[in-house]
């Protein structure tokens, strides 16, 4: 029956007359219901994630360590060299990203901080959103902040990103005109082509992904989520999908950092 309505949701959407986009119901989960990805895995997968020495994530976790601690080539500190001690600590940093910064003037999220770091500390160039060696970077920093509660701030001027991503997040899109909230609001935990739906945290990433057979970004996961509704996806990093990261970090609050997790 579960199956049955959500082939129906779907086929409706798909073969429906097209309008122009619209927002789904208002709907939310209740403080009590919040649950991570986690808990909606196979037995299998909860254990290749709760195993450091079996998950593959430590690839990257390992070489973005090596990477911290190493100075740049062409000169200049290490990123150890700032962040050593009770010098600028990262323990819990990655629980409180993104967030608003006021030298840019804009929202940034992990990714985000790491490149702003290397220009202003470094004199290097960003690296590119997804290649191996932010996501070696930012899955290193994040996995100091495991077991932290996600907690974010929606005041002030990041208030503005907040409700733009909470706006992408009930707003219909792609061909099959489908919000983010009518699976992760109103379907979580029912079964869709063989899978169960989470409630779309993004507490685990940087994540291995099983499907990707590879380390990934949360904004490589909302690109697959589009194109599965047949949306064109967002680009990298790009302002809209860093404020549906804080809208679903703020959703999120109060459950544990997982990164480095393992999704399917």
């Amino acid at each position: 029956m579960i199956r049955a309505s959500l082939a129906a949701l779907i086929c409706l959407a798909a073969c429906g007359e097209q309008t122009p986009p619209q927002m789904a119901a208002d709907s939310a989960l209740a403080p009590s219901e919040v649950r991570s990805g986690y808990t909606f895995l196979q037995p299998e997968t909860q254990a290749l994630q709760d195993d450091d020495f079996s998950n593959p994530s430590y690839l990257w976790i390992d070489r973005g360590a090596g990477l911290f601690s190493q100075a740049p080539e062409k000169g200049g500190a290490a990123c150890a060299s700032c962040h050593t001690g009770a010098n600028l600590p990262l323990e819990g940093a990655a629980a409180r990203y993104p967030a608003y910064d006021e030298a840019s003037k804009s929202l940034v999220n992990l990714e985000g901080r790491i490149n702003l770091c290397r220009q202003q500390h470094q004199a290097l160039a960003p690296l590119a959103y997804e290649s191996d060696d932010l996501l070696s970077l930012t899955g290193y920093v994040a996995s100091l902040s495991r077991g932290e509660s996600v907690s974010v701030s929606i005041e002030g001027p990041a208030a503005p990103y907040y409700e733009m991503g909470r706006a992408y997040f009930f707003q219909r899109k792609g061909q099959l005109n489908l919000a983010c909230s009518q699976c992760h609001n109103e379907h979580w935990g029912r079964q869709l082509r063989g899978d169960t739906i989470s409630q779309g945290h993004g507490n685990a990433f940087p994540a291995y992904r099983l499907e990707w057979q590879a380390f990934g970004s949360l904004h490589r996961r909302l690109r697959d989520c589009d194109a599965g509704i047949r949306a064109e996806p967002l680009d990298y990093g790009s302002e809209l999908y860093t404020a549906v990261e804080l809208y679903l970090a703020s959703r999120a609050g109060g459950l544990p950092m997982e990164s480095p997790g393992v999704r399917r």
